[in-house]
């Protein structure tokens, strides 16, 4: 018989145990190993079948037990202690505090190179994610956007930004994995009581929950109440359409992430953006937070919440569309993941004008005016992406490589300009340290406060090979455990799988390959030669061990027999003691895995890997990497820190590259990693092999930290944008109304100005040598614009046979009165040199030169 409703009841925690319900719900125990010891200590059997999830203690403990703890000056001298420790972290003033008192005193940059108002820090930033991966304890998310999203909120909390989370709420999160008989993937949708979970639901002063509304095509409204999770200092709000007011299919609608059809997903993305900045005002409102001055798009899904925010400013102040945008895309930072079009959100332009023709969604706004944010190539679809660099004023990819592949890709929002001048810069990602490094490996070299390693040198290598050599151990124990469940939940019976006992051998160089399953990731690329993989595996002197996890989007047939390739491969007799498929790989494996992997390989095909981030998290636990030079790998491999696997460059076969990268592959396995991993000294340490682990945790750990990440989107982002928000907004948005009136000047002017004559020379006529001064002047015909409306440039670089200009250095040049404008200019290059002269617009609160996509050149 089945439950008609499911519900969860906690415990009543006695008095002297209250505290204990703030540390349970609080997430910073996820990333703080003192919490979860108090709780574990609590019942350690209870502790071990719960994963240590502190809720769920309170929760599952018996009322007798409390009742002791309660009685136990030693437990309660313990628990008010990390009560107290828990104040003391929300309270003090961190980095963030201490970095904005610098800016009021004057010591920030800066913000514009012609004398504009130094750089001011946002009250509150507002950070939306289609998914957060906090703890697995918290199932709402499905990969490596979702933890990527939840560690920038945990180095916010550790930093002291004052971010507020924004996501949805998955009734049944992504959904569970298991194998069937011949290794098919099969999903599970488990249902999700979110009064089970670390969450509070938001309540107005009459104690009834709150809900937020967006319209939706035929007279009807879609509901949402509101769960916070605590994410240490940071409140992560998550939208529910699951209340008793929506029908039954807008109930659905945040039932599954990345689940159902277009029309499914754009509820979500209307819920995540419109709802959502509704979400953080009701919010802020009842707990007395500072409304947000920037707001931060992690990939465009939410992009729709730049809608919600000019409607905001046309209904609430006033401004018409067109001096609303500007006030926008002031405030807004656009963070794109994608590194090929067809990964874009993109829904058909006859959906987005059902959803939003009437004008009820966001009133005082056309559908038209919508049309134009998200207007593409195909005239008939609606391009999230493009809506989220049209309405942000600054945007960057996740890693260097990554954000010149934006760039390129992009290159069409920005017609005439050289790629290298897009507007979209870069912030490479980063991982939480405190969530992902064993708690052993902190405890031997000592962890400072983000978690970065130190004190390398005071470990011997002795030392540090043990430790590698338990957290593998610790690996296998439960490798040989999750593959013994595996197989029962496949159908074998417990009396055939005596050999799961010798599944792996800790004393073999282990490998570990996990990550979502797209093709693009060539989950398989090791199997191109199978009997060149059989004898890596099986050899006598020098076997590797390989344990492969990841999960294959239910719609994505091709990555589910990706899956099964593999599975089919390690249920060999011959080999399943040296590679298997884990199923059901969550944040729980996945710290098994960062722990105890000797190797972590990673083999996308390059460029299509945004970023990752799984070999960073191995890197921090003394992993080395194998990989394809993409995404982070790209900037960070250094010759010492781990291998690079060659790339075809220059192959337009797939299959052949495939090929020739996966011999690659085999060989460096072969000929120097695993020579490398068992050539021992005396003592039986690899010390060839630890000099690369020492390398890593001295070089690449502190580079790798979601600290450095999220100080470098405060500094070079949400800075720069609270200061944009306050000049567009000050004296009645005076600002915004200042460059909306320029835009439509530049709108009207712009296809009459030209460049009409220029002048190139130099004193004396024949001394052309590098750093000699030469003197440029043009005759600009400026439409009736004004000389300190345009920004004239000077351009020099070198040539090449088609007179393109590389190299190019670009020089401001001075209005001489009558349309003429000069400018004396070293030489930057020796060789074959060319100039030009263009003309961009410039307004004071535009965040680049290339921001309005306008140019004229000679």
């Amino acid at each position: 018989m089945k439950a008609v409703r499911r519900f969860t009841v906690r415990a009543s925690v006695p008095e002297p145990l209250a505290g204990l319900s703030r540390l349970a719900t609080n997430l910073r125990w996820t990333w703080h190993p003192q919490t979860r010891d108090l709780f574990a200590s609590m019942d350690g059997e209870l502790a071990e079948r719960v994963g240590g999830d502190p809720l769920r203690i309170l929760t599952e403990l018996s009322p007798a037990r409390l009742e002791e703890l309660a009685a136990d000056p030693d437990f309660l001298g313990r628990a008010h202690a990390a009560v107290d420790d828990l104040d003391k972290y929300l309270r003090e003033p961190r980095w963030y505090q201490r970095r904005a008192q610098e800016l009021a005193a004057g010591g920030g940059p800066v913000a514009d190179s012609r004398g504009g108002p130094s750089y001011r820090a946002p009250q509150c930033v507002a950070y939306f994610s289609m998914e957060f991966g906090v703890t697995e304890a918290l199932p709402n998310y499905s990969g490596g956007l979702g933890v990527l999203a939840a560690d920038h909120l945990k180095a916010a909390s550790d930093l002291g930004v004052p971010l507020i989370g924004v996501g949805l709420f998955y009734r049944s999160g992504y959904f569970r994995q298991t194998l069937s008989t011949d290794g098919w993937q099969i999903e599970h949708y488990p249902v999700i009581d979110p009064n089970g979970l670390p969450l509070e639901l938001l309540t107005g002063p009459d104690g009834e929950a709150v809900h937020v509304g967006v319209a939706m095509p035929g007279e009807r409204e879609l509901r949402a109440q509101i769960w916070v999770a605590q994410v240490g200092r940071v409140p992560l709000l998550l939208l529910d359409s699951d209340v008793d007011s929506n029908d039954s299919d807008l109930r659905e609608v945040t039932d599954r992430l990345y689940g159902g059809d277009s029309e499914h997903r754009i509820r979500q993305e209307i819920l995540a953006g419109i709802g959502g900045v509704r979400a953080v005002r009701r919010y802020c409102e009842l707990a007395g937070h500072p409304d947000p001055e920037v707001f931060h798009t992690n990939e465009g899904h939410a992009g729709f919440l730049g809608l919600e925010r000019a409607h905001e400013l046309i209904t609430g102040s006033g401004l018409s569309f067109d001096e609303a945008v500007p006030a926008v895309r002031a405030g807004t930072v656009f963070t794109t993941h994608t590194p090929v079009p067809a990964g874009i959100d993109r829904f058909p332009l006859e959906q987005i004008q059902r959803y939003f023709g009437d004008g009820k969604l966001v009133p005082g706004i056309d559908v038209d005016q919508i049309a134009g944010l998200g207007e593409e190539r195909n005239p008939g679809m609606f391009n999230m992406a493009h809506m989220g660099l049209r309405l942000a004023q600054r945007a960057n990819g996740v890693s260097a490589l990554h954000g010149r592949v934006s760039r390129s890709m992009f290159t069409g929002l920005w017609p005439g300009f050289p790629v290298e001048e897009i507007p979209i810069s870069s912030v490479t990602n980063g991982v939480h340290g405190p969530t992902w490094l064993a708690r052993e490996m902190s405890a031997l070299l000592g962890d400072d406060e983000d978690g970065s390693p130190r004190s390398l040198e005071e470990v011997s290598d002795r030392n540090l090979w043990d430790l590698r050599c338990r957290l593998r151990r610790r690996l296998i124990d439960e490798v040989r455990r999750r593959i013994r469940e595996s197989w029962l939940q496949r159908g074998a019976s417990a009396l055939e799988l005596g050999w799961t006992d010798q599944v792996f051998d800790p004393e073999v160089l282990t490998v570990g390959f996990a990550r979502r399953v797209p093709t693009y990731k060539r989950l398989t690329l090791m199997l191109r030669n199978p009997e060149r993989l059989r004898e890596r595996l099986l050899d006598d002197r020098r076997p590797i061990q390989v344990v492969v996890a990841g999960k294959s989007h239910p719609a994505d047939e091709g990555g589910k027999a990706l899956i099964q390739q593999v599975a089919r491969f390690a249920d060999d007799p011959a080999v399943r003691h040296r590679i298997v498929f884990l199923p059901d790989y969550d944040m729980s494996l996945a710290r098994y895995l960062y722990w105890g992997c000797d190797l972590w390989l990673n083999n996308p095909t390059r460029p299509l890997e945004a970023c990752g981030t799984s070999g960073m998290k191995s890197a921090l636990n003394g992993g080395l990497n194998l990989s394809i030079k993409d995404g982070w790998w790209d900037e960070s491999y250094d010759g010492s820190n781990g291998w690079a696997i060659p790339t075809a460059d220059g192959i337009s076969d797939p299959l052949r590259r495939d090929d020739l990268e996966a011999a690659a592959l085999y060989d460096l396995l072969g000929q120097r990693i695993a020579p490398l991993f068992y050539e021992r000294d005396t003592e039986g340490v690899p010390t060839g092999w630890m000099s690369m682990v020492r390398h890593t945790l001295a070089t690449l750990a502190p580079r790798v930290q979601a600290s450095r990440m999220v100080t470098e989107y405060v500094e070079q982002y949400y800075f720069p944008a609270a200061t944009a928000v306050a000049a567009a907004t000050a004296d009645g948005f005076a600002g915004a109304r200042s460059l909306s009136a320029y835009r439509s000047r530049i709108h009207t002017a712009w296809d009459r100005v030209r460049v009409l004559e220029t002048e190139f020379g130099s004193d004396p006529p024949a001394e052309l040598v590098v750093g000699a001064p030469v003197h440029i002047a043009a005759r600009v015909e400026l439409a009736g614009l004004a000389p300190d409306e345009v920004d004239v440039q000077a351009v020099l670089g070198t040539v090449d046979d088609n007179d393109d200009l590389h190299e190019v250095v670009t020089t401001s040049m001075s209005h001489a009165g009558d349309g003429r404008f000069t400018a004396t200019v070293p030489l930057p290059h020796a060789g074959s040199l060319g100039y030009a002269v263009r003309v961009l617009p410039y307004h004071e609160l535009l965040a680049s030169q290339a921001e309005l996509g306008r140019v004229v050149a000679s």
